[in-house]
């Protein structure tokens, strides 16, 4: 299973809909990265992903962005050859 990277905060509901995916298609580990409790976190998040919302996921090395982008990942069949590396 590859290295799963969610920055996230506390009380985000797409970061729990994200997670609720990964979960569903047999992710057992994500780290979570906590931006609300460090602000170095937001801007080291910001700067990898030019973004400022959260979730930003990561497998492995590669960016898939935030929950919408994760869906249609999964959607376009792009989401299991990432997890089943």
């Amino acid at each position: 299973m590859p290295n799963i990277v969610m920055y996230c905060t506390a009380v985000c509901p797409y970061c729990v809909n994200a997670e609720r995916l990964l979960k569903s298609k047999g992710v057992e580990q994500i780290e979570k990265i906590r931006i609300d409790l460090d602000d170095t976190r937001r801007v080291e998040m910001e700067a990898k992903t030019g973004r400022r919302t959260v979730p930003q996921i990561f497998i492995d090395t590669t960016h898939v962005g935030g929950c919408d982008d994760l869906f249609a990942l999964d959607r376009a069949g792009g989401l299991m050859p990432l997890l089943n590396k």
